[in-house]
Order: structure tokens, then sequence, then C-alpha cells
């Protein structure tokens, strides 16, 4: 199993950014192959789209819902992890439940996943060009700190972007179906 984060806005989208969400998940089923599992963080605003074309793309869906939003509904077909841990908690674990993480846009909650990613050693792919304020993290890629825990980068295109993605899990994990 490939399990890729996708850290993303709790809200509706901006223009286009919906669509290009919808894109990236389409490319990752296309070419990342077999086995590939999208992890979200809940089910609304933009995590909603990512969560419905990833099931209508047949790709296993992981919902990690913060403790205040456990009990509302959820798509069939989508497995739903209950830690009993708030917002933030809950973002440690989709990130460490993760090979990679990809952010497709958002602000503080998305910010934080990427930096716990960083410091897990995780790779970090971000989606630029969104206006929110995801797109500021611009100014740590490629290593956040001295440390050089994992890589951080920047793509504009989705298409590049995805192909990125599905290299690195497709290389992580050759040889393990």
């Amino acid at each position: 199993m490939k399990v890729v984060g996708i850290a993303a806005l709790g809200t509706e989208a901006p223009a286009g950014l919906a669509d290009k969400a919808r894109r990236l998940v389409g490319l990752l089923a296309e070419r990342c192959g077999t086995g590939l599992v999208v992890a979200v963080g809940g089910y609304w605003g933009l995590m909603r789209v990512v969560v419905d074309e990833a099931l209508g793309r047949g790709l296993g869906v992981l919902i990690f819902p913060p403790l205040e939003r456990e009990d509302e509904s959820f798509p069939e077909g989508a497995i739903v992890v209950r830690t009993g841990m708030g917002f933030r908690g809950r973002s440690v674990v989709l990130v460490r439940t993760a090979d990679v993480l990809v952010a497709v846009g958002g602000e503080a909650g998305t910010i934080m996943e990427i930096v716990t990613a960083y410091l897990e050693g995780k790779p970090v792919f971000v989606l630029g060009g969104t206006g929110l304020s995801s797109d500021k993290m611009r100014v740590y890629e490629p290593y956040v700190d001295s440390r050089r825990l994992a890589e951080l980068r920047f793509y504009e295109s989705v298409e590049e972007l995805a192909g990125k993605v599905c290299s690195l899990v497709s290389l992580k994990h050759k040889g393990s179906f």
C-alpha cells in the first residue's frame, strides 16, 4: 500500500483550485499504479473534493477527522479513523501514516501538516500559486531548517507534481506488492 497524505483547505476552495485538486487526484490514480491510498484530515471544503474524486477513481481513502467532527457523515467506501484527537493531533497521525505529503493549498492547518511532515522526514510536495497561506512556505524550499530532514518542493504544474509524487512512491514501494 502506498499512502499519499493530502493537506487541503477545510473550507470552500478559490476558483479553479477544486479543479486542480480533481486533476491531481486523477493523475495520481493514473500514474501511481495499484495500491494507492489517499489520506486526508476530514470531509469538508477542499478535502471533500479530494475524497470524492479519489473514491470515484477507485482509490483507497483514509479520513482522519478531528474529535470535534467525528460524528459527521462520511462517504461509503472511505475508511474513517476516529483517533479521538483534536485538529492538531489528528494531523500528526495523518502525516505519520503517509509516505509523502502533498499540500494542495490551505491555511494554518495545511502549514502545520507541511512542517510536521518535514519533522517526520516525509517528502513534501506543494502546489504553488493557490493564493492561500500555504504558498508562503516557498521561502523554506528545499529545507525548512539546517537539519535537512526532508525536501520541500513547490510545483505550479499539477502534472509535474503528480509525476514527481508517483516516481517517489513507486520507488519506495518497488517490489513490495
